[in-house]
């Protein structure tokens, strides 16, 4: 019996610790502030000097990314006359006539807060708290952007995304001094996230024009809106990558400041990963890029990540062009999935991913044929609870038979008192006599174990869970209850499902045991409601199997006792 007791302590004390870990790192208390409208300066459209581009010296080997230092250079906020915006179904784009950057980016789709209409996310901007633009250019030997941001120009202040078409095309233009004319042009699909950027060279000069193309990502430190609230969850803040060894990898922003090294890849991608949201750079496919991630030269609480191409050559006379994607949206895994190899293991299950993964297909499968997530995680409970049936039932028989024989516990109690050697012998010869393993409640569902961590990760990384309603009170199942009913329910139904358990005979570890709906309620208060709704769900068909099964046993029993 001792061995059974310090093996509940031990659990318990492994499952404490592991849940104040996830506490810690799913619900710190972190000040969110209000977004602010991007700064209405009064900067004219005139060149920047470069100061955290990467700099690209003729004669230089691929990737010595280093950024030039002025520091008498200084970026401004773009005013509106500088600014062309443009409009799809999807998305709201701001473009900086200064070197073409993404200077802001709105999801019309997704609102900031569920019950503000007219109050899309923003995910992009550049104002005077935050810093969070995409910026592109030609850098190295010829490079419009080496010295000084390319000056663009175009047709238009604003586009917009016609009902009659699928998709839309803008053009900014720029002519070196040598007579080269550099078109930028972004292409932007209907209900797509993934804006294609090529730029075009007509080398109008009489000699060869080299240059490398280079995409980085630039963001201070403010907090991830999309984790905003009383007490929000936390998903990794930070720069996400792909390698020849690592499929996917988290470089957080803590990281950079120890100079983590550049590698090269053929392709890949680099991204700024948040929770329900990812901005990623996907340089050409066929180029040799290196990546890199580093400090802003002008501001240590500015981080950028992003790439630099193997340098290109223009023949005089000639035209060619080089293109890149720009991902802006919600984290869809089927959709970055067939953007570029590994981008849709930004959506990080972690260790379980194989788990989550079919899980997250079930969950979708559902969805589509209900159209409530509420009610597609309820369907899914039922789904998963069938396909552990059998195991759970089995746990469910031991415990019911260890309730049987729990007044012959009682009894060898009294016998033995004190004397635990005896008493475990005892014991140890009735779980023989009546055929029981002690473990056999334990072990079926420590084996279920991964299947509910993968499933809350999934729950926790769904963008589809984000503002869904499910019934009554629950306008967002991605948020906490807003009055703790389900969470009160959820402890409820633990703590009758307890009461069908077998008490320990140790009276400290009953209490404990006793004890554990309480603690896992005030764990649950502040859970996303879809997590906390799965847990009752599932408890309540737990004690439906347990209360069937007891009900079998003892009627087993008495039948064969009278026989």
């Amino acid at each position: 019996m001792d061995s059974i007791k310090y093996l509940i302590f031990g659990g318990l004390a492994v499952v404490s610790y592991l849940l104040l870990l996830a506490w810690q790192e799913d619900y710190p208390r972190v000040p969110v502030s209000a977004p602010t409208a991007q700064a209405q300066s009064t900067t004219s459209t005139t060149p920047a000097l470069v100061t955290d581009v990467p700099a690209l010296t003729p004669g230089s080997p691929i990737g010595s990314d280093v950024p030039v230092v002025d520091s008498a250079a200084s970026f401004s906020t773009d005013s509106a006359n500088n600014v062309v915006t443009v409009k799809t179904d999807v998305l709201h784009v701001s473009l900086s006539r200064n070197g073409g950057d993404i200077v802001e980016v709105t999801l019309p789709e997704y609102r900031r807060q569920i019950d503000v209409e007219n109050d899309p996310f923003i995910l992009l901007e550049n104002s005077d708290s935050r810093t969070f633009v995409a910026k592109s250019g030609l850098v190295g030997r010829n490079g419009i952007d080496s010295t000084r941001r390319a000056v663009y120009q175009t047709t238009a202040n604003a586009y917009e995304l016609a009902d009659s078409t699928d998709s839309l095309v803008v053009e900014m233009k720029h002519t070196d001094s040598l007579g080269v004319q550099v078109t930028k042009r972004f292409t932007f699909e209907r209900s797509s996230y993934l804006i294609d950027i090529e730029y075009e060279i007509n080398n109008a000069s009489s000699a060869v024009w080299q240059a490398n193309v280079f995409g980085q990502i630039n963001r201070n430190t403010f907090p991830d809106p999309s984790s905003a609230g009383g007490v929000g969850k936390s998903s990794f803040l930070g720069f996400a990558l792909t390698s020849t060894d690592d499929p996917y990898f988290k470089v957080a922003f803590k990281d950079i400041d120890n100079a983590m090294p550049s590698h090269e890849l053929t392709g890949g991608w680099i991204g700024l990963s948040q929770h329900y949201f990812l901005s990623a750079w996907i340089p050409p496919a066929e180029s040799i890029n290196t990546f890199s991630t580093r400090i802003s030269p002008q501001n240590s609480s500015e981080y950028i990540g992003g790439f630099t191409s193997q340098e290109f050559s223009v023949a005089p006379g000639a035209v060619a062009s080089q293109n890149l994607g720009f991902y802006a949206g919600p984290k869809d895994q089927y959709a970055l999935r067939e953007i570029s190899p590994n981008l849709d293991l930004t959506i990080d299950y972690g260790v379980l991913w194989f788990i989550a993964s079919p899980i997250y297909w079930l969950l979708r499968q559902i969805d589509s044929l209900i159209g409530n997530y509420g009610w597609s995680i309820l369907l899914l409970t039922i789904c998963v609870k069938g396909l552990f049936y059998k195991l759970s039932a089995a746990s469910y028989r031991s415990m019911a038979n260890m309730r049987r024989v729990m007044p012959k516990m009682a009894q060898l109690k009294e016998r033995y008192g004190d004397d635990k050697m005896k008493m475990q012998k005892a014991t140890m010869e009735l779980y023989q006599k009546e055929k029981i393993n002690p473990f056999g409640g334990c072990l079926p569902m420590l084996v279920q174990m991964p299947v509910f961590i993968a499933l809350y990760w999934v729950l926790m990384e769904s963008v589809e869970l984000r503002q869904a309603p499910f019934i009554l009170w629950i306008k967002d199942l991605s948020t906490m209850d807003p009055y703790f009913v389900l969470p009160l329910l959820m402890g409820a139904s633990m703590f009758a499902q307890s009461l069908l358990s077998p008490a320990p005979a140790d009276p400290m570890q009953a209490k404990i045991m006793r004890f554990m709906p309480v603690v896992m309620t005030v764990f649950f208060l502040w859970f996303p409601a879809g997590l906390v709704l799965y847990w009752l769900a599932n408890s309540v068909l737990g004690i439906l199997q347990q209360w069937y099964i007891t009900r079998k046993i003892e009627s087993e029993y008495e039948a064969k006792s009278t026989s």
